[in-house]
């Protein structure tokens, strides 16, 4: 999905554009077209993990999967379906600029944001099982909320498990 900005004046100068030209710049997230399945769980052009809805509104798997564990998991900062609260920003809209690798990073090394009006801190999440052996599914899970793919609430429909998600669940989980 792409956002479009409108340069100000002083940008259009420096780039020799003319004022109000406006142009097209790909989010953070980049484009979140399903491209190649290994097995159900579905990545972007990229490589990135990213979801896939049918036609009938049934999701992916791992995209369901995201879903459970963000609500077990992220709900109760980051508010339901990724909406925010008044202690965590709503994850919605800062999937519209964060790159794969920066939510992981910010997933399992936490962030802390402190200024004299306000003092954001999201607690490390590298050592929670419960998130990281998840990682890929809630991000493709808050990928499809912010992209629109996805309403709020749990999927109504989802694909089947795929036949190695048990197995790589117990092998992550120990």
């Amino acid at each position: 999905m792409q956002r479009v900005l409108r340069v100000a004046a002083i940008v259009s100068a420096l780039l020799v554009l003319p004022i109000g030209f406006v142009y097209a710049v790909e989010d953070g997230a980049g484009d979140p077209a399903a491209v190649k399945s290994d097995d159900g769980k579905w990545t972007d052009k990229e490589g990135n993990p990213t979801f896939k809805v049918e036609a009938d509104g049934s999701v992916d798997w791992f995209t369901y999967v995201g879903f459970t564990r963000y609500s077990s998991e992220c709900l109760r900062c980051h508010g339901p379906d990724g909406m925010g609260s008044t202690y965590a920003p709503a994850l919605t809209d800062s999937m519209k600029h964060l790159t794969y690798s920066e939510f992981y990073s910010t997933v399992a090394s936490g962030k802390k944001a402190v200024s004299s009006s306000q003092n954001l801190v999201m607690p490390a999440q590298g050592d929670n099982k419960n998130v990281m052996c998840f990682i890929d599914e809630i991000y493709s899970y808050l990928r499809a909320r912010a992209d629109g793919a996805m309403g709020r609430g749990r999927p109504e429909k989802h694909a089947p498990k795929p036949a190695g998600f048990e197995k790589a669940e117990d092998a992550c989980m120990g």
